[in-house]
């Protein structure tokens, strides 16, 4: 069986692992929909500088979103694996390592993109979407490719701790960097100190740049911060395998 045949398996068996799996289920995908449906449906028809905050909302809920997906399912699903044998198995297995854990990063996308999709359908149906349709396509492209950092960082987690460990920092990662990055209230109404610490956190960084495929503002600085959190990310994703195999 050729590398790609091995790959469309293992995504399938990811696909349908991330539905079984309740509690990235839950926080990763029906908690930010939730979120954005609530608070859009409140604040969504405000208006500043021409965009309303219901479209906003899709960029920075947006980033909360694809992050919750793309940091829960692989750490988790990585995690459980481990519990049940799987690093050993794939040590004396004839499938690549890199394969499967392509797989588990690779089968967050489509979700990711899902939780974009129901947020911008919440939007329009409470009247509060006026994006056209190419800024709307340019911010789902950013979130989904700018959230793959984060999956590394979910990978680094689940090759040191069980399945419910890993839940619990995962979320103890996402809920405060979510808050202190104005993922779900401006940073304008929030104490000074949060935008402070804002800007060291690549969250905030992936919901401005978001913001500036609507907005039309800045995006080389977000860019390069994205960057070097991918390439911190990734080391620590490969020294996490490393010490799990020792």
């Amino acid at each position: 069986m050729t590398v790609h045949k091995v790959f469309g398996v293992e995504l399938a068996d990811e696909l349908r692992g991330i539905v079984r799996e309740p509690a990235a289920l839950f926080f990763s995908i029906i908690m930010p929909v939730g979120f954005f449906a609530l608070f859009v449906s409140l604040f969504g028809k405000f208006s500043a500088g021409g965009v309303s905050a219901g479209t906003t909302m899709i960029a920075t809920f947006g980033a909360f979103g694809v992050i919750s997906v793309v940091l829960m399912n692989p750490g988790i699903g990585v995690a459980s694996d481990r519990e049940r044998g799987w690093l050993r198995a794939k040590q004396v297995s004839a499938v690549p390592i890199g394969v499967t854990l392509a797989a588990k990063v690779v089968a967050a996308l489509p979700y990711a993109a899902g939780v974009l999709v129901a947020m911008t359908a919440t939007a329009a149906v409470t009247g509060s979407l006026n994006a056209p349709l190419p800024a709307l396509l340019r911010l789902l492209v950013v979130l989904v490719l700018g959230a793959l950092p984060f999956a590394l960082l979910s990978l680094a987690i689940g090759f040191q701790v069980g399945a419910g460990a890993a839940a619990a920092v995962l979320n103890a990662i996402l809920i405060p960097t979510s808050v202190l990055s104005g993922l779900w209230m401006p940073l304008e109404i929030m104490p000074a100190f949060f935008g402070d610490v804002a800007r060291f956190l690549p969250t905030y960084h992936l919901s401005e740049l978001a913001r500036a495929q609507l907005t039309g503002g800045p995006v080389v600085a977000h860019v390069l911060v994205l960057l070097g959190f991918a390439l911190v990310a990734a080391v620590l994703a490969a020294v996490s395998y490393r010490h799990a195999r020792s």
